[in-house]
């Protein structure tokens, strides 16, 4: 317990040097304040959080990340994780809109950065990553080894950090749920390379859908045209969602582990 608060602490307080080191250059090279305010300065800022937090976390080896687990040729894991990915869009963001409206405290600088050269490789790839490695393969890792036999309360507990460290309430709820399925993930396989997969396919479909309705205000119903539209999304995806979970139940395991699934 001690050691996955610690982590979630370290990696809150690399994020926090990251942006005063960037903001603090700044102040001594320009005053200008259309270069201040760039969605660049943002990249960049993410750009060194993201690396200092891979560097330290693997040097200290809080996560170990290894190549152990894609020698399996864990294909068809990966490619159903993908799939729930996409399944999962839509009942997520209606769930969250039956829900009281959460202030998106960072709406403008997401929408900048998406809007910006280099915004894909951040938000999609480069962020993806840096929060496996930290919340499954450190902060899980930590708390699965505290109470092995207590899995899916670590799950929820990781789920819960992953959620309060995006410190953005609008993202909260969608946060929790998917780290509730990335923790199951990455209990089952005990790699974040599943985690990734899925990591990478939400925010990538996050980013098409926010190029093609950059509002963020935008509801279901404006997009499909009826509520009747809505639910019938929403039963789409859940025939998508759930197969594509009980075929990763299915198919994940640990790197080396026997394949009992015919």
């Amino acid at each position: 317990m001690k050691d996955s608060l610690f982590y979630t602490i370290v990696f809150l307080c690399i994020q926090i040097l990251a942006s005063l080191l960037v903001g603090q250059s700044l102040k001594l090279l320009t005053d200008d304040p259309q270069i201040i305010t760039s969605p660049y300065i943002q990249i960049g800022t993410m750009v060194l959080f993201s690396v200092i937090t891979i560097i330290v976390f693997v040097r200290l080896k809080w996560a170990t990340p290894t190549r152990q687990y894609l020698k399996s040729k864990p294909w068809l894991t990966i490619v159903w994780a993908v799939i729930a990915a996409f399944g999962a869009v839509i009942p997520s963001i209606a769930f969250q809109e039956q829900m009281p409206e959460l202030p998106n405290i960072v709406a403008e600088e997401l929408s900048a950065v998406m809007n910006a050269r280099g915004g894909y490789f951040v938000t999609c790839l480069l962020v993806p990553l840096t929060e496996e490695l930290v919340f499954r393969g450190a902060i899980l890792r930590a708390l699965l080894k505290w109470r092995p036999a207590s899995h899916w309360w670590m799950i929820a507990f990781s789920a819960l950090l992953f959620s309060a460290a995006h410190m953005n309430p609008a993202q909260m709820p969608h946060a929790f749920i998917v780290g509730l399925l990335l923790g199951w993930m990455y209990y089952r396989t005990q790699s974040i390379v599943p985690a990734v997969a899925f990591h990478w396919s939400n925010n990538t479909i996050a980013y098409i859908l926010f190029k093609l309705y950059p509002n963020p205000d935008v509801k279901l119903v404006e997009i499909l045209g009826s509520q009747q539209h809505v639910l019938l999304a929403v039963l789409c995806s859940l025939m998508i969602l759930l197969p594509a979970i009980y075929q990763l139940n299915m198919w994940m395991r640990k790197a080396g582990e026997n394949d009992t699934t015919v």
